[in-house]
């Protein structure tokens, strides 16, 4: 049974000058193990009622970095009782540095991270356990040069492959991070299967071979996933040939998914739900003020998430009334910045925008601030169904609705092609299916019936 006691000054204690907390068995007490300290002179308990920053010494290897450690945090919008845990545990870091004798630059060892936070768990803390509670101390450490940026995966000829067709698609291409992302996911997956203990020997590779992956992974996966994987796959059959890594072009080889085009009406969400979320924001409150202005701006530009979480404060342009947004392909294009929207904007920035060093326009309100992400924006979304009472749905559904309302409005396809920024006009016809005064006029009447 564990019992809590103090030990006396010495041993590795020289180092601290004062008593050091710590857990020892029931036997005797020179024999047992020290099991944890509090390298920042109090107990748990006191760490946890230490409320200003201000108040946290530092001591041992990280001592000369804690300034610009407590300054990024109060840059990054953490209030005072967060940054002073994260100092706190900062200071519990350096001294277990220099009672253990682990240099500062093995931090970029998990391991290392682990056996501190195992010692952590150990001396009875119930908070900042977890190796993501060390991420922001990490990372300003990597940002100083203290610890080395992480090591890179190991050279095997897949991945050496893929860093090659990453460069292509980034510097040649010029394809989106999430883009890159998906045909990054669909290399990895073909060329793994593609391995042999001798390398990849790609010029071995048949047409047969190609279409018999394809078939083998669409059986397992909806028709959207299947149609990005094809996508991905035809990317870099291309890639492969045109660089000289295959010696035959097999894009031919890669089978379509079968799949209806078109054959599903676009799921707007409809003007009462619209109104129920845009209602269901809080504007007594900067999060729910940021919320309006997001939705406000899915609903009535039909902007996707991606788009919105791009915008930054530069893009907004109030004397000419112009908003610039940041299309697929990297595109920049400029739209008319509606009365409704600029309104929900500026009551959003002043004062409901965190400061922050960062250009986004839109911020988490949580620490660390930073720029609101896409998977940001259709949280946004969800959030807002689920106070307004409305079924789940994400951001793409508020970007429907834009384009029914603008055809409900008068609009032409082409129109509304040009508003949602479209390159295909196949794209947009799409939404002929749901212009109902144009299909009233195309109507047949019913036999028998009235003319």
């Amino acid at each position: 049974m564990w019992r809590l006691g103090l030990c006396p000054v010495g041993g590795g204690g020289e180092r601290f000058p004062w008593l050091l907390p710590c857990v020892f068995g029931e036997a005797r007490h020179n024999s047992v193990l020290l099991m944890e300290a509090s390298w920042t002179g109090m107990d748990p308990g006191e760490e946890a009622t230490m409320r200003d920053p201000g108040q946290v010494r530092v001591t041992g290897p990280l001592a000369e970095y804690a300034e610009g450690f407590r300054a990024e945090l109060a840059a990054q919008g953490y209030v005072r009782d967060a940054a002073a845990r994260q100092l706190q545990l900062m200071a519990g870091l350096s001294g277990w540095l220099a009672d253990t004798g682990v240099a500062v630059e093995d931090l970029v060892s998990a391991a290392r991270a682990e056996e501190f936070l195992r010692a952590r768990r150990a001396g009875g803390y119930r908070i900042l356990l977890s190796r993501r509670a060390l991420t922001p101390l990490i990372g300003y450490l990597r940002r100083q040069g203290v610890v080395p940026v992480q090591p890179e995966r190991a050279c095997t000829p897949v991945e050496m492959l893929v860093e090659d067709y990453r460069r292509y698609l980034v510097g040649e291409r010029g394809l989106a991070d999430a883009t890159v992302g998906c045909y990054l996911g669909a290399a990895r997956l073909f060329l793994s299967e593609c391995e042999q203990p001798d390398g990849l020997e790609l010029e071995q590779l048949t047409a047969a071979q190609v279409t018999a992956f394809v078939v083998g992974q669409c059986r397992r996966r909806r028709v959207a996933a299947a149609k990005v994987l094809v996508t991905g796959l035809r990317s870099l059959l291309r890639f492969l040939f045109v660089s000289g890594y295959m010696p035959r072009q097999l894009v031919s080889a890669v089978p379509t998914p079968a799949g209806w085009g078109g054959g599903s009406l676009p799921r707007a969400l409809g003007e009462k739900a619209v109104t129920g979320l845009l209602a269901g924001c809080d504007r007594a409150t900067p999060g729910g003020r940021r919320d309006l202005a997001i939705l406000t701006l899915l609903a009535r530009l039909g902007l996707r998430a991606g788009e919105v979480a791009a915008l930054e404060l530069d893009d907004v342009d109030w004397h000419r009334g112009e908003i610039a947004v940041r299309g697929k392909g990297g595109r920049k294009e400029r739209m008319p910045l509606p009365v409704d929207v600029g309104e929900a904007l500026a009551a959003y920035l002043h004062p409901g925008r965190p400061r922050a060093g960062c250009r986004a326009l839109f911020l988490r309100m949580r620490a660390p601030v930073g720029g609101l992400t896409a998977t940001g924006v259709a949280d946004v979304v969800r959030s807002a169904c689920i106070r307004a009472g409305v079924p789940a749905a994400g951001p793409h559904r508020l970007r429907h609705h834009a384009a029914t309302a603008m055809l409900r409005g008068g609009a032409t396809l082409a129109d509304v092609g040009q508003a949602l920024r479209q390159v295909r006009v196949a794209t947009t016809a799409v939404y002929a299916k749901v212009d109902r005064v144009a299909l009233r006029a195309l109507a047949q009447p019913w036999p028998g019936g009235a003319a």
